[in-house]
């Protein structure tokens, strides 16, 4: 029925918008596509997934990284007191926050990636493997995808001018804390649009691989299944 009323509208241009991508969405869906297209968007999926488990490790890394400078940082605040001495400083405070910011920035893709993400699936679990890639295909197109690219869109700006952009288009210093010896802020508000553009990325990889689950490829669900099963980082 959706078929018949598609042709109908456009072969008179009554759709466009909205209406008119999601109509096309679904042609896509219900026409076939090449093997070889396939293989090639599955290659890139895990060039993606390849370039997520990096970050993943990296923010493991900070884990680590931010336990020890918090550790020192409260070491360093009680020894200082009792010998009257300034061990720490505001740069190493805001380092530590700056760490654990970086932490959920940067593990964003790498939750997608593994589906640790928190979701109700009472409903999703008793789907087939075509149904629950269908639903996951269309809520990465839908939703995921655009809010990316929204939060790209919003942020950029904001940190353009946390380097130094003027309104006038000439540069001038960047944002620095406001805290005596602080650290700047320009870095750290990067990578809101760094974490964006990951979780992007993943996204697309995501969808690639829920396409071919719903065309009929099982490698693709094993390389979904074998994410979930397998989180290194847990």
């Amino acid at each position: 029925m959706i078929d018949e009323i598609a042709d109908l509208c456009s072969d008179f241009g009554m759709i466009g918008g909205e209406a008119g991508s999601l109509l096309g969405n679904y042609r896509l869906l219900r026409n076939p596509i090449d093997p070889a297209t396939i293989r090639a968007l599955l290659n890139f999926s895990r060039a993606i997934d390849k370039i997520t488990e990096r970050i993943g490790s990296l923010t493991a890394g900070m884990v680590i990284l931010t336990i020890l400078v918090g550790f020192y940082n409260v070491i360093a605040r009680y020894v200082g007191r009792l010998i009257g001495i300034q061990l720490s400083s505001n740069a190493l405070i805001e380092l530590q926050w700056y760490l654990f910011s970086m932490m959920f920035f940067l593990g964003f893709a790498y939750i997608l990636k593994h589906g640790a993400n928190v979701r109700v699936d009472f409903l999703y679990t008793n789907w087939t493997a075509k149904q629950q890639a269908l639903v996951d295909l269309l809520g990465t197109l839908l939703f995921a995808i655009p809010f990316c690219i929204l939060g790209i869109w919003v942020t950029i700006d904001p940190v353009l001018q946390s380097w130094g952009l003027l309104p006038d288009g000439n540069w001038g210093t960047w944002e620095n804390s406001p805290d005596a010896n602080g650290l700047p802020r320009a870095p750290i508000k990067t990578m809101i649009i760094v974490a964006f553009v990951t979780l992007l990325l993943q996204a697309i990889a995501q969808a690639i691989k829920y396409l071919a689950v719903y065309k009929g490829y099982p490698h693709a669900a094993e390389m979904i299944q074998a994410d979930i099963e397998n989180l290194p980082l847990e």
